[in-house]
């Protein structure tokens, strides 16, 4: 599968393409809306910070308790299920008079459920697609989710200006309860991947099992900890730039976009491969020049250009999926997505503590130089997982081509069987 052409073809990837794109427009516009609400009454890089981003901080729990069950139940139910829940919950946020604690309350329960949410988005997806498709599909999901940031960043901002805060929560999660009306109503009945009733013990079980290879351990913290440091950068645009705090983050969700175009899409094979680091690199190097605030428009550009480099994690996922058996691909996904989120919230909490002691532009510098720290400590656990990834992916399309070879022998057999003597 390599055109998009054939990608929204196949049954089933339209409704899911449409349902991802309107959580992703909700948790923009909730999250701005938030995170301006409780620095409007408190005052706090900190409180602010978490107020986007601290659900993500749940995750781990969700993680490890809850990911079982990701396989485990049918992910139509799911996806609608929990999409309403979403938007149910925003709307409380929007509650003139929600004591602090209650918000940040809830925040923390919908990050915990955050995390089956992810196990069980990318476990259907790797269903509607074969494995050859799940690069392009995720590269679209990925497009889909920078150009939904833009426009809700962009029309957030104006939301909030116009209406207020809470006016801009309602308006998320209505965006939620359409998600779970096209989840519904566009997604067809599956059972689930997995039998057996999911568990805590089980859910630690498979977490142990994936953690227990070194190269998985790699790519998993590759994905983890560069990532979450640069979206703690990120976290910081409100009280770095009060005024343009939207302009900042539809800039970095544009540069995100032209990514997942560019790795998706466009790169072949050979040119992905070398890419990865460089790009892993380019996640952090050019947040290194707002230490010294420079004007907006080299701020936008250094934001737009570094989120180019998120686009690395597609790489990573190939990786990760062709180390990884078919049977445990929703949990591994989930795995993937939960410790991506927890980590996106660590780096919120460390970017709002020390900017709390210093300032936002120091900060962002601080959490910038420790992803490039960690990228290159990485490297040569990279490169072997790498050459471990493609030993495996050849032994996949080999035990495919033979499994196909096999079914058609069988078939022929079994019509030569049934076709009438000769005269």
């Amino acid at each position: 599968m390599r055109t998009y052409r054939e990608l929204f073809r196949t049954p089933e990837f339209t409704p899911f393409f449409l349902t991802s794109s309107f959580q992703v427009a909700a948790q923009t516009v909730s999250g701005l809306a938030l995170g301006t609400l409780i620095y409007d009454r408190t005052g706090s890089p900190l409180l602010s910070a978490l107020g986007m981003f601290g659900p993500s901080l749940a995750q781990v729990v969700g993680a490890a308790a809850l990911l079982s069950a990701a396989d485990r139940l049918p992910p139509r139910a799911a996806t609608a299920g929990l999409a309403l829940v979403f938007g149910v919950a925003t709307a409380a946020q929007a509650l003139p008079g929600l004591p602090l604690w209650a918000a940040f309350a809830l925040l923390l329960g919908l990050g915990t459920l955050a995390a089956l949410g992810g196990g069980v988005r990318y476990g259907l997806l790797d269903e509607i697609l074969s494995r050859e498709g799940y690069l392009l599909g995720r590269s679209v999901l990925n497009m889909s989710g920078g150009t939904m940031q833009i426009c809700g960043f962009g029309l957030g901002g104006v939301l909030v200006a116009t209406l207020s805060p809470r006016g801009t929560l309602l308006a998320g999660a209505c965006l939620y309860l359409a998600a779970a009306v096209v989840a519904r109503c566009g997604l067809g009945r599956r059972a689930p991947r997995a039998t057996g009733r999911p568990a805590v013990a089980e859910t630690w079980r498979t977490n142990a099992s994936l953690w227990s290879c070194g190269h998985r351990r790699t790519v998993y913290l590759a994905l983890w900890v560069p990532n979450g440091l640069i979206v703690g950068c990120e976290s910081l645009f409100v009280p770095y730039a009060p005024g343009h705090a939207g302009l900042l983050f539809a800039f970095a969700a544009f540069g995100m976009l032209v990514g997942d175009v560019l790795t998706g899409r466009l790169l072949p094979r050979r040119w992905r491969e070398r890419l990865g680091a460089p790009l892993r690199l380019l996640l952090a190097v050019p947040y290194l020049v707002l230490a010294v605030r420079p004007g907006l428009p080299f701020a936008l550009t250094a934001v737009a250009l570094a989120s180019v480099g998120f686009s690395a994690s597609l790489l990573l996922q190939e990786q990760l999926m062709a180390l990884t058996p078919d049977a445990s691909s929703g949990h591994a996904l989930g795995l993937h997505a939960s410790g991506m989120l927890t980590m996106q919230g660590v780096g919120a909490a460390l970017a709002g503590g020390v900017a709390q002691l210093t300032s936002a532009p120091a900060a962002m510098a601080v959490l910038a130089m420790a992803s490039v720290a960690v990228t290159l400590a990485l490297a040569p656990g990279l490169r072997s997982a790498a050459s471990a990834a493609s030993v495996a992916s050849v032994a996949q399309a080999s035990r495919s081509t033979a499994a196909a070879t096999r079914s058609s022998v069988a078939v022929s057999a079994t019509r030569t069987k049934r076709s009438p003597a000769g005269p």
